[in-house]
């Protein structure tokens, strides 16, 4: 029985919970429900030990998935936690089959647990299993110093907002080259529009403000980047891609709908 789990999706299985007709044996507390997934090949049994075995076995793989990946990428080396990437991992696959995310090759990364003197921002290509882009990144200056610590979705809160999004197009701002992004979290970032929180270049970040400065710079919270290398980072992430803004705070963790839906 064991080995028909393995064999399918954790997401393909849940349809085929929901979908099967149930007939019940036993009385009371001893009676179990049996969906029939196939009358010639097997039974599925839907108990409740049943069903906590089921999710954590969907955790497990999924967790031994994204650190097989994070190994293969070499995440470690370029400063990527592995926290960081599991739940962005999880989060894109989510997106990804609710169809949320159309430019599937291409994963991004704020990772705000980090300092902001450190490349925390990562782009990465997930067909070809590849770290494409590792870049500097600033949080909003409402959100802290050195360290990010506190978000909000909230207008005029010059805070960075947490969780997930998808890239939309281009335009010129007043930084130049800019991409809007849509917040798909209520409550966490869906106000990023009305708060016009776009990805953008600016001087305040970079190599060469860290020489004269002993932190990057800080956005209205907006995630801004160098603006040597915003160019490049907008025409590979634009029209699709999913991006995830992680820092490890225990109320969006446990309240995202795309982490825990």
């Amino acid at each position: 029985m064991k080995r028909t789990y393995k064999s399918m999706s954790f997401g393909a299985l849940l349809c085929i919970l929901a979908v099967s007709p149930v007939n019940s044996t036993g009385t009371g507390n001893e009676a179990k429900e049996i969906g029939v997934v196939n009358a010639s090949t097997a039974l599925v049994v839907r108990d409740t030990a049943t069903t906590k075995e089921i999710t954590k076995s969907a955790a497990a793989m999924l967790a031994e998935e994204a650190l097989d990946l994070y190994n293969v990428m070499n995440l470690k080396k370029v400063g990527l936690s592995i926290k960081a990437f599991e739940y962005a991992l999880k989060g894109y696959k989510n997106l990804v089959e609710c169809g949320k995310v159309m430019k599937n090759e291409v994963l991004s990364i704020c990772d705000f647990s980090q300092s902001s003197r450190r490349k925390r921002f990562y782009v990465i290509d997930m067909a070809e299993k590849k770290v494409l882009i590792n870049t500097w990144v600033a949080h909003g200056r409402n959100s802290g110093g050195e360290y990010a610590r506190s978000f909000s979705n909230s207008p005029e809160s010059h805070k960075s907002s947490l969780g997930f999004y998808v890239t939309r197009y281009t335009y010129y701002g007043s930084h130049g080259l800019a991409l809007k992004i849509e917040g798909l979290e209520k409550s966490f970032n869906d106000k990023a529009d009305e708060r016009n929180i776009v990805i953008h270049g600016s001087n305040y970040v970079g190599d060469n403000f860290l020489s004269r400065s002993p932190i990057n710079g800080r956005s209205f919270g907006c995630p801004a980047l160098p603006q040597k290398e915003t160019g490049k980072v907008i025409e590979t992430i634009k029209d699709g891609s999913c991006l995830f803004i992680y820092h490890p705070s225990k109320n969006y963790i446990q309240k995202s709908k795309v982490l825990n839906g």
